[in-house]
C-alpha cells in the first residue's frame, strides 16, 4: 500500500527561535545546542541535527483529537529547517537507526492498532496498518524517549 509520511509544520515554532531564555519558558519550549549525531531528531525536516546546529525543544500537541488518546509530548525543531518533502513510500533515514512505535488511529482518534518495530523493518507494519480499512492515519513515535516523530497517511 502507498503512503505519505507528513513532517510537522515549522510554523507554530518559528515565532520561538526569537523568543529569550524566559520567554520559551513560557511557551513549554527551551533552546538547546544538539552536542551529537544521532540525538537531536528535527520534526520539520526529518533529518537528524549536525553538532553546533541550535534546535528548539518545544512541546507539540500530535494527537489533538477528542478523545482519550488525546496527546503531546516534547519535539525538536531546528533552527530553518526546510520542510521534508518526501515522495509517497519514502521513509527517512532518521527513522533507520532508532526504535520506532507505530500507532493506528481512527477517524475519531481511537487507537486501533500499535506496534514496536526497528526502523529498518517500519514499510511492513506501516503496509500492515494502513491496510485495515478503520485506520485513518498513523502516528510514528521514537519508542524509547517516546516522542512524536510524524504522521503517515494513505497516499
Amino acid at each position: 500500500m502507498s503512503f505519505q509520511i507528513h513532517a510537522v509544520d515549522p510554523a507554530a515554532f518559528a515565532p520561538l527561535f526569537a523568543m529569550s531564555e524566559d520567554e520559551l519558558s513560557g511557551q513549554f519550549a527551551r533552546r538547546v545546542i544538539a552536542d551529537a549525531k544521532p540525538g537531536y531528531p528535527c520534526r520539520v525536516s526529518l533529518q537528524d541535527a549536525e553538532p553546533g546546529e541550535t534546535l528548539i525543544l518545544a512541546h507539540f500537541m500530535h494527537q489533538p483529537a477528542n478523545s482519550p488518546f488525546r496527546s503531546s509530548h516534547a519535539v525538536y525543531v531546528r533552527e530553518g529547517a526546510v520542510p521534508a518533502e518526501l515522495d509517497p513510500g519514502d521513509i527517512p533515514a532518521q527513522f533507520s537507526h532508532r526504535l520506532m512505535s507505530v500507532r493506528a488511529f481512527d477517524t475519531a482518534g481511537m487507537m486501533r492498532d500499535a506496534d514496536v518495530v526497528e526502523g529498518t523493518s517500519l514499510r511492513p507494519v506501516i503496509d500492515r496498518m494502513l491496510a485495515a480499512p478503520e485506520t485513518a492515519e498513523l502516528h510514528l513515535h521514537y519508542a524509547r524517549p517516546g516522542c512524536f516523530a510524524a504522521r503517515v497517511t494513505r497516499a
